[in-house]
């Protein structure tokens, strides 16, 4: 999509969301007498926490973003999910964290009136957006310098749906051409700019390079002298078979197989705050009656130690002790075989810490420490990652990111035991996955259909 609309188009619906919300605050204050008798500085805060809490949520959901807000479905599913975070948050400010009191009537006509609001600055998003689409106003002209496979392959992706491209043709020398070709042979490679002035071309891809052909890097210079972008597109496909990469150590590019969000000390920090804040809360306000009273349960059934540390692959490929409360009878095995549906190992408190994933809360101990997070890849025994390394080859790149209480794989389906090497296979996919699209906001996603998953009850919980 046109960058140029695309800029507009962020600043123009993010202004729009703001100005509607603060619009639907002041008119229920107009027409709700009752609201005149509210404390008006508890009222200002609430007023700003709509705001602020608003953009948390969308800035956590990316909801103005390229990637969201280029594609109309995306950006209206984001803004959806965003919406109802937004509610869970207002709700929670004036149920536990505000003396404010409100008539209900106000409240349901705010949350009533965003989402229409919402749902009307979308549609008048997608009016414009269709508009200019039919007017051409959004098309580029593409010229191609050379023709070969990566050339061809470029082609059609430049026109593929949403790209808002059209490729006017390909410049190349005659006797490189020995088919014909979808779009037509403009000129020889030394005629592009030329072609691309009298086309009106707003950028040229180039899959010569400079030192294929003397007359690349001319070109590149006069391309700029006539506000023409010039982009030049190796074909690296001999050396990689699959998607790779790539970042900037000053001007020089480095490939890289995984990208990886949480390698920047900005991502790293965010997911550190925020388990910091989420384990805290837990070790300082649940952990004080639910351990002496779990504690009893375990050993009045099966005396013995009440937590239960075992030996797992951490971030790194570095082992560290796992902590649990312990659901099983003392047994020589816990570190061999893994839990099985219809474990005899199982105490009856266990199973039930178990199925309600009570067990692994001590773990919130090992997010403290600096061991695992509250969201990742889950941890394995050593003997499944000597196993498992070696039957999938890309087993161990999910111990890039610290491990996790519960992961992406887990509100999957992949849970619990694994009895073949798919079930595997499909637990690493997607941990490797979340590790290469790693958001705060996709932590506080799967936080969330945690909580669901557990509420609602998990087959794979046992």
């Amino acid at each position: 999509m046109n960058s140029r609309f695309l800029r507009v188009a962020q600043v123009s619906v993010f202004g729009l969301d703001m100005i509607t919300l603060n619009m639907t605050v002041m008119l229920a204050w107009m027409f709700i007498p009752q609201l005149y008798v509210v404390n008006s500085v508890q009222f200002t805060f609430f007023w700003m926490f709509l705001n602020v809490s608003w953009l948390i949520v969308s800035a956590a959901g990316a909801i103005y973003m390229d990637g969201s807000i280029s594609s109309y479905e995306v950006f209206s599913r984001r803004t959806m999910h965003a919406y109802f975070y937004w509610v869970a948050f207002v709700s929670v400010y004036l149920l536990f964290l505000s003396n404010l009191e409100l008539p209900r009537k106000y409240i349901a006509l705010i949350f009533a009136a965003q989402i229409l609001l919402l749902l009307l600055n979308r549609f008048l998003y997608l009016t414009v957006q269709t508009y200019l689409r039919k007017s051409q106003v959004l098309r580029r002209k593409v010229l191609i310098v050379g023709y070969n496979e990566m050339a061809k392959k470029l082609a059609s992706c430049l026109e593929a749906d949403g790209q808002h491209i059209q490729v006017v043709g390909f410049c190349e020398e005659e006797k490189n051409v020995r088919e014909l070709s979808i779009y037509p042979i403009m000129s020889p490679i030394e005629g592009a700019i030329e072609v691309s002035q009298k086309l009106g071309v707003d950028e040229i891809y180039s899959t010569i390079l400079p030192e294929q052909h003397s007359g690349v890097s001319a070109m590149m210079h006069t391309a700029d002298k006539s506000c023409i972008r010039f982009r030049l597109v190796p074909d690296l496909s001999p050396y990689m078979q699959s998607n790779f990469h790539v970042q900037f150590i000053n001007d020089i590019p480095v490939f890289s197989r995984h990208r990886e969000p949480l390698d920047t000390a900005n991502n790293t920090i965010k997911k550190r705050l925020f388990d910091v804040l989420v384990s805290g809360f837990v070790c300082l306000f649940i952990f004080p009656w639910l351990i002496p009273l779990v504690a009893l349960l375990i050993w009045i059934e099966s005396p013995g130690p009440i937590f239960f540390r075992q030996m797992r692959t951490g971030r790194n490929n570095k082992p560290f002790w796992c902590i649990k409360f312990r659901s099983m009878k003392m047994n020589r095995d816990a570190d061999l075989v893994q839990t099985m549906r219809n474990d005899k190992r199982l105490t009856r408190v266990g199973s039930i810490l178990r199925k309600t994933s009570i067990d692994e809360l001590p773990q919130f101990l090992n997010v403290l420490k600096g061991e695992m997070s509250i969201v990742g890849p889950r941890p394995h025994m050593l003997k499944h990652t000597n196993d498992y390394s070696v039957l999938i080859d890309e087993y161990m790149v999910r111990h890039y990111a610290k491990p996790g209480i519960t992961g992406w794989a887990q509100v999957n389906g992949f849970r619990g035991e694994t009895r073949t090497l798919a079930q595997m296979q499909g637990r690493v996919r997607h941990d490797l996955w979340y590790i290469e699209h790693w958001s705060l906001w996709l932590d506080v996603r799967i936080v969330f259909l945690t909580i669901y998953s557990i509420i609602r009850g998990d087959e794979n919980a046992f």
